[in-house]
Formats: structure tokens, sequence, C-alpha cells
């Protein structure tokens, strides 16, 4: 009970919106109502005209092909006048509809930005695409489809109606009385499909996001052998989604003929109570007005066929955007404080004071770690897998805050730093190398969107990047494929190492900068990074050791804490965690704490 209360809040409060997102629209929703009613008006109006002339044609008098012409031609104009309305209508709808889902998927991709790193890392891109892509689309041929029957049926329904009760009450009475069925048939059916359309939503997402991973690791899976597993997965996921989808079609299948075998009811019904007035001495109907109420009878049910279906729809559209909505509630990222420094340009001094974080609560990572960086030292973090090296990374970029303790940069906690005037004090260099589908130049240029063609191929220059991009077909202009197309991993480090050299910020990280660059290059780019590195404050996490051997003070971690803390002679000497793991490198001795 509970649960089905909640989920008619849910859906109360996803029509709300809805609306609410409707009312920016209200003159063109305004306009729309208008042209469905002067098209109903003249479609109804029409039957009335066509019973005038078969009474003339029939009846006493008949003959008067005058009148008939004029009858007919009045009918025509109707016609056209009608079709010109609805034309109107759905140029109005199609307005309305697309310009709601245009800015509901900006404000999606808007919410993207704001969202916390967290639920990035604990949702699949697959399944966030499919809730602004596929959803919104379900979303959109719902609502146009509301749009462009909803309006006209329900006018339709009413305006028969009252034509009925002014001609003969008792007819009407007939269609009355059978209506509620078709009300109840409709209601029904709509009830039931809600959760069978949200379920196959669900489904879907789900496929959309195992998609994403296998072909963007195909070369993982051929690598392995895993093409008859990632093909089963496939299938198991498609299966369901096909039977959730035969489920729900099922179900909205229903409605069309539940409601024709009302429809034919109500039709029948009309007939007979006519043509029992028609017949016999004592008639007190013509064969005009029998005509009339058949095509009333025929407009009037109509209407319940369309509606029903777009209650389907609707359910289906509703089931989608509750999706979205949901992706629109999530809790942004903590906004800056109100009086939160721009910080213009660091010193370069860095300090960890008493931090420690975890991304799951009950799970330590960073315990009591602290640390004091001058301005201009060089800082490598060393350790084993899974220590907390990438963590500090995070944490030093405000892409996580810490649980408790501070980090401060200039003598500022960088909770009280705006996060934009931060980030555009570090550089960054990541083993993940992107690229947007985009020009070389764009790529390089993201760093520093002002820059001369100079600056720019003097930072090329500077990574080493500059003889393989001359090399392209069109140099600097080549357009790349997603995530650099088909350039080596190597290459795209190099475009990415170009970009924060053209950029230059006081204080740099490098992540595993060079861990797809041959030994031959890395050598040339070490020296490169010595250059860009003199001066400012400089963070390098690395796995080979062989890269930290100049660094200022090297941090050693295990376990979310500094264990070791020196330049490469001073902990080789002590024979410690440190000693281990660089002779585990070199030596091809395993670590004893390994093994």
């Amino acid at each position: 009970m509970k649960a089905t209360q909640r989920k008619q809040g849910m859906d109360r409060r996803t029509l709300g919106r809805i609306l609410r997102g409707l009312k920016r629209y209200r003159l063109l929703l305004t306009l729309s109502l208008l042209f469905a009613a002067g098209n109903v008006a003249l479609t109804l109006y029409i039957p009335l005209l066509t019973g005038n002339a078969i009474d003339l044609i029939l009846g006493p008098g008949h003959g008067k092909m005058a009148e008939v012409i004029q009858i007919a031609v009045l009918i025509g104009i109707c016609a056209l006048l009608s079709a010109l309305f609805q034309w109107l209508m759905s140029v109005l709808n199609n307005r309305i509809t697309y310009g709601m889902v245009r800015k509901l998927r900006r404000d999606a991709f808007e919410k993207i930005q704001k969202l916390p790193l967290s639920y990035l890392d604990n949702h699949s891109v697959g399944e966030i695409v499919s809730r602004m892509m596929s959803d919104v689309d379900q979303f959109t041929d719902g609502l146009l489809l509301g749009f462009a029957q909803f309006f006209t049926g329900i006018l339709t329904i009413l305006g028969t109606l009252v034509i009925m009760l002014l001609i003969r009450p008792g007819i009407a009475l007939v269609v009355i009385l059978v209506t509620p069925l078709s009300l109840f048939v409709a209601a029904f059916i709509s009830k039931k499909t809600y959760s069978m359309f949200k379920k196959q939503s669900e489904t879907r997402a789900e496929q959309t996001a195992m998609i994403d991973e296998y072909i963007g690791n195909h070369k993982v899976v051929l690598a392995f052998g895993r093409e008859d597993e990632a093909q089963e997965e496939f299938n198991e996921i498609n299966e369901r989604l096909g039977a959730c989808a035969l489920r729900a079609t099922f179900f909205s299948s229903l409605t069309n003929p539940c409601t024709r075998f009302v429809n034919n009811l109500v039709y029948a019904g009309v007939a007979l109570t006519g043509a029992l007035l028609c017949i016999g001495s004592g008639s007190t109907m013509t064969v005009g007005t029998l005509s009339v109420f058949l095509s009333y009878a025929n407009q009037y049910t109509k209407p319940f066929n369309e509606i029903s279906g777009v209650l389907t729809e609707l359910q289906n559209a509703m089931a989608c955007a509750a999706r979205l909505f949901e992706l629109m509630d999530e809790p942004t990222v903590t906004p800056d404080v109100a009086d939160a420094r721009v910080l213009e340009t660091a010193d370069g001094h860095v300090n960890l004071d008493q931090v420690e974080f975890s991304y799951v609560p009950d799970r330590k990572l960073i315990q009591n770690l602290n640390l004091s960086v001058l301005p201009g030292q060089r800082v490598a973090i060393v350790g084993p897998t899974g220590c907390g090296k990438t963590t500090v990374i995070n944490l030093l970029m405000r892409f996580y805050d810490v649980n408790s303790g501070k980090i401060e940069v200039s003598g500022t906690d960088i909770r009280k730093i705006t996060r934009f005037s931060l980030r555009a004090n570090w550089g960054m260099v990541l083993q993940d190398t992107w690229l947007r589908a985009a020009t070389v130049r764009d790529n390089i240029c993201m760093a520093k969107p002002d820059a001369t063609e100079e600056e720019m191929i003097a930072a090329a220059k500077a990574a080493h990047a500059h003889s393989f991009i001359k090399r392209l077909p069109n140099g600097y202009d080549t357009v790349l494929g997603e995530n650099g197309g088909s350039l080596s991993q190597g290459q795209k480090q190099l475009l990415c190492i170009a970009r924060v050299m053209l950029s230059l910020p006081p204080m740099l990280i490098l992540d595993e900068a060079t861990s797809s660059i041959d030994t031959r290059m890395e050598l040339k780019i070490q020296k490169a990074f010595a250059e860009m590195m003199r001066g400012r404050t400089s963070f390098i996490v690395a796995h080979r050791l062989s890269t930290v051997k100049s660094a200022d003070v090297i941090l050693v971690m295990e376990s979310g804490k500094i264990v070791e803390q020196g330049n490469h002679e001073d902990l080789l000497q002590r024979n410690g965690f440190y000693h281990r793991l660089y002779n585990s490198q070199f030596t091809g001795v395993a670590d004893p704490a390994d093994v």
C-alpha cells in the first residue's frame, strides 16, 4: 500500500514538473487550443451540413440542387479551414514539444557538470546517456502525441455530446450511459502499463550501458577471447528487454480493441434507436438527422481510441520523464562558500594537515596525512596499488573534499577557494588521456584558447609532439576522431603534455604522465618536464621509480599513510619500504610484503 502511495506521489510530482515546464509556452498553448477548438468546431459542423443536404435531396421539395451545391461548397470550405487549423496546431505543438525537450537536455547536461565526481564514478556512462537521449526521445514521442490528439479528442467528445443533447436528448442518453465503460477500460489499461514501461526504460538503459562499455573496450574483449561471453551477456539483457517490451506492448495493445468494442456498442445503440424513430407514419426523425447522429456517434467514439492510445504513450513518457528527473534531482557538488577567495596566482605552498578521507564510510583509506610542500618543490608519491596516491591528487584538485583535516594552498583552506580558480592554478597530465573530436590545434589550445601560433608550436616542440603532428594529413588542422582517433596512446599523451606546457600554471600534477611513452622518448620528456617544473610546485605520481629519482621529496605511501619521506638516496640508505619497492623493480625480486 505504501509503495503504491509513494508511486502515485512520484507520478503527481512528475506530472507537476512537466506542467510547470509548459508554463513558459502559455501563449503557444493558448493558440494551439484555439486552433484545436476551431478544427473541432468545423469538423462537427460538417455533419450538420451533410444532414441538411440529405434532407434536401430526399425530403419534401427535393431537387433543390442549387441549395445542395451551396452546402457542398460550404462543406469544402469547412474542410479546408479545418485542415489549415490542424496544420497550424501541429506546428505549434511541435514547437512546444521540441522547445521543452531542448531545454530538458540542456538542463540535464548542465546538471552533469555540477554533479559530484562520486556520482559519475558510481554510474555507468551508458546509463546516463540513456537517460539523456533514449528516455528524452520517448518522452518527446508521448508528449507530442498527447498534444496532437488529447486536446482535440476531449473537445470532440464534449462538442458531440452537447450537439446530440440539443438535437435528440433521448439518443444522447444512450451514448452517455455507455461512456463510463470506455473510460474504465482506458483507465485500467493505463494504470497497468506505467510500471511496465518504467521497467522497459530501465532495462534499455542497462543495455545501452553494456554496449557502451564493451564497444569502448573491444580490444580487451578480443585480447582475452571474451566475445562469446559478451554475446551471452548482451543476449540475456536483450531477452529481458524483449520480455519487458512485449509485456508493455501487449497490455497497451489491448486499448484499441477494447475501446473499439465499446464504441461499436455506442454506434449500434444510436443506429437502432434512430432507425426506430425514422420508420413508421409517426416518425419524428428524418434520414438526414439520423445520418447526423450516426456521424456524431462515430466522431464521439473515435477519440476514445485515440485518447486511450495517448494515455498509454503518456504513461511511457511519464516513466521516462521520471528517470530524467531522478538525474536532475541528484544533489550537486557542494557550492563554493559565499566569501570564497579567488586564487589569482598560487605561490606554490601546499600544506596537508591531519587529512582523513575514504570513499566508503566503513572502509578507511587516507588517515592522518600530514605534509608541507614548499614553493617550487618536486614531490613524488610512490607506493603499491591502492595505497591512495591518486586519491591525494583528487583531494588536491577538490574533486573530493576531505572528511576531516584540511588542505591549504597559499595559506588558505582550499574549501575557502573557488573551485574554478583553484583548478586554474594546477596543470594536470593523467595516465588516462582525453582528446576532443576536434583539430589538433583545438586540443592543445584547450588550456589557453587565446594562445598564439608561436606559443602553441613551442609547447608542441617542448613536448616532442611537433614532428609527428607535422606528418599528419593537415598538420595542426588535422581533425582527430573520438579520443584521438587513430593516434597511438603515446601520441595522445604527448598532445596532453603539450596542452599543459602551453598553459604553464604555477603548480603541476603528473599522474603516470609518461606511462604510454617509450623509454627513449621518456628521457626527452623528462628533460622537458624538468624545465617545466623549475620554480613550480609539482606532484608526481609514478609506479616506475626511475622517473622520481630527481624529486626533492619522495613520499612513500602504504594503506593511506606516509610511511617514509625523503629524497632518493636517503630512502635507499634506510633499507626500508622504499628500498624494497625499488629493488623489486630493478632486480626482479618481489617485495616480501607481497609474497
